[in-house]
Parts: C-alpha cells; structure tokens; sequence
C-alpha cells in the first residue's frame, strides 16, 4: 500500500471516528440531560417513586439531576467531553452498586447500557482530558 493510500484510509476512518463519537456524545447528552436528569429536576412522580425507596430524600434527587445535566453539557464541549464521560461512567457504577443493593437487582444492568458508549468517548478524548489535567501524554 502506497503512501498516499495509507494515508486517504486513514484520514477515512478517522472522519468515520470522529462523526461517530459526536454523534454518541450527542445521544447519550440528549439521554441525560431530557430523559434522566430532566424527571428528577421538575420531581415527576416517577422520579421521586424511585428515591423514596431509596430513601435519601428530594434533595438527593435534586443533585443527581444536576449531575447528570451537567454531564450532558460536559458531553457537547469538546474539552470536556472526556473528563464528563469518565465522570458519568463512575457516576453509572454508583447507580450500578445502588440498585443492586437497594432496589433487589431491578434494572441493574441498565447503567452497563451507557457506560460502554461512554467508555468510547473517554478513550476518544483521552488526550484533551490529559492536557486539561495538566499531566504527560
């Protein structure tokens, strides 16, 4: 493979990548601020019915809202996008640990879901996340 062709398949997979972790950060954006956070944040009844059983009360409802608006908004900047999908991955394995402990393993394997996509764009901006923490790439 010439030079010149090694270089056009590369530049090819490279935009293929790079639409396709937009388009992920994107979704999983949408996910979060829309269908996750969105309920907590305005107390839906759904929303509260889950953290009643909890039982850690509205406030914590409140935060988890925030917290998963402001990894939607992580998401869709670019120099944060790697540092709010890592951020959102630990944020998952808590939700993880909660439902099998709290709520008997009901809908457990839901955050495994989102943490995979969300894995792929962490790995994708590992170099702005490095750059930002101010540590050797």
């Amino acid at each position: 493979m010439s030079t010149t062709t090694a270089t056009a398949v590369h530049t090819k997979y490279g935009k293929a990548a790079v639409r396709t972790v937009w388009t992920l950060r994107v979704l999983l954006a949408l996910f979060f601020a829309l269908a996750s956070a969105l309920p907590k944040l305005l107390a839906l009844s759904s929303a509260t019915a889950v953290f009643d059983a909890i039982g850690v009360g509205h406030w914590f409802m409140y935060l988890t809202g925030l917290v998963e608006l402001a990894g939607a908004v992580g998401l869709l900047l670019r120099r944060l996008a790697g540092p709010a999908a890592t951020a959102l991955i630990v944020f998952l394995a808590f939700a993880f640990v909660t439902q099998l402990t709290v709520m008997h393993g009901e809908n457990a394997g839901t955050p495994f879901l989102f943490m995979l996509p969300l894995a792929v764009i962490a790995w994708n901006r590992r170099a702005e996340t490095a750059a930002l923490l101010g540590l050797p790439r």
